[in-house]
């Protein structure tokens, strides 16, 4: 089933951060990082952010970093970052 929807979403040119809870990230220069489908925020600091998504861990890493906008589905982080890594979760993870 899930095979047959993706399809469909290919022939109607949908986005896949749209048909899945995959996040997105849009960087602009050094200075800001727009995150779509985020679920929360684990942790932050002036220097260190960890936002919680559907597929893992976002770690940003940088100077001055503040959450600038945040709703349910986006997230703006702006500041000096120098950092961008990633935490994926195992499916085991996922099922508990």
């Amino acid at each position: 089933m899930r095979r047959k929807l993706r399809k469909l979403d290919e022939i109607l040119e949908i986005p896949v951060e749209l048909s899945t809870d995959n996040p997105k990230l849009t960087i602009t220069g050094f200075e800001r990082l727009l995150i779509e489908n985020y679920m929360g925020i684990l942790e932050y600091q002036d220097y260190f952010v960890r936002v919680n998504t559907h597929i893992g861990i976002i770690n940003i890493n940088g100077f001055n970093l503040n959450l600038e906008e945040m709703t349910s589905d986006d997230l703006l982080v702006t500041g000096k970052i120098e950092g961008i890594d990633f935490e994926e979760i195992s499916d085991e993870e996922k099922t508990e």
